[in-house]
């Protein structure tokens, strides 16, 4: 199919903000029944061939290890335990407090109890409202579920193909329920004292230098799809540093500065995967070079670093 289709924001917001509330129920669910990693990586969700998962969540305790996951091409929310069992219901126009029953229903009837410690949304407009009283949300266009997918789908292994060229400390590639967003961070070793004042969230996820690269599609604040990257701490000067290509630009955010390519300026590129591919490699060597990394001894070319490999390998 084609490479990057059309997503406007506009498009699909009443689906997107309803898929994200349904992200964020199981999402939770994850948080509350999976295994703590550092910087969250236990409860961001992961690409499947037909959608989203959790992957395996539970403890190995003689407890229920189960799966979730969301097929958008055949529209269901589907809860897998490890002894084989599964239940299902359709993903379709409904609330979010009717998704939300029936995921407690289907976890019950396969004998897993999870008790979630905050039963409402994170960090959005309505996040007072306990996920089981919003009839607000109820739109699901399935054609633009399954576009949402595709398009996460290909950033996903453009994302994959970016981390390959860094050997250092580097998080898996994960689409997270709180932003919406799919990402990969770069780490340092560089220590950062977060204040004690900043929530928790904050304080774990950037415990640690990082140059994070992502994809969003849109919100409030910036109402398109768009290629991101940033530096936390940002260095000085960052925003003067060149990136590429000739599209992608320096934009204010938090007092800070986030490097954006608009989604669409890819897809006008003549070759959109080199484009994008291009803009996260620009980003990363302004960040690194002004903070200090040794950006040639963290490389690892085509995801290679054993100095004796040939390309093809000898057979």
């Amino acid at each position: 199919m084609e490479l990057f289709p059309a997503m406007p924001l506009a498009e699909w917001r009443d689906t997107k903000e309803t898929i994200h509330r349904f992200a964020q129920v199981v999402g939770k669910v994850r948080l509350a029944a999976g295994i703590r990693r550092d910087h969250w990586w236990g409860v961001p969700f992961h690409l499947t061939g037909r959608g989203l998962t959790t992957r395996p969540t539970g403890r190995a305790d003689g407890g229920p290890i189960f799966t979730i996951d969301f097929d958008f091409v055949a529209h269901r929310l589907i809860v897998t335990t490890l002894d084989g069992e599964a239940a299902s219901f359709p993903l379709c126009p409904r609330s979010v407090a009717a998704f939300y029953r029936d995921v407690l229903r289907v976890l019950a009837g396969l004998g897993v109890e999870v008790d979630l410690a905050i039963p409402r949304p994170f960090d959005l407009p309505d996040s007072g409202r306990p996920f089981a009283e919003d009839t607000e949300h109820r739109a699901y266009d399935p054609y633009l579920a399954t576009r949402y997918w595709q398009v996460l789908s290909q950033v996903n292994l453009l994302l994959e193909e970016f981390a390959a060229g860094y050997s250092g400390k580097i998080s898996p590639v994960h689409h997270f329920w709180h932003t919406f967003d799919i990402a990969c961070t770069r780490f340092s070793d560089r220590v950062i004292d977060q204040p004690p004042e900043a929530d928790p969230v904050t304080r774990e996820a950037y415990s640690r230098e990082v140059i994070s690269f992502g994809f969003w599609f849109g919100d409030e604040a910036f109402p398109e799809p768009a290629f991101y990257s940033y530096t936390a701490p940002e260095p000085g000067g960052l925003a003067e540093e060149p990136l590429a290509p000739a599209a992608a630009q320096w934009t204010p955010l938090r007092g800070g500065h986030l490097a954006v390519l608009r989604y669409d300026d890819a897809r006008a590129e003549p070759d959109p995967r080199a484009a994008v591919l291009a803009f996260y490699e620009s980003a990363y060597q302004a960040g690194a070079r002004l903070a200090g990394w040794d950006v040639t001894g963290l490389a690892s070319p085509g995801g290679v670093t054993d100095p004796y490999w040939t390309d093809p390998p000898p057979a």
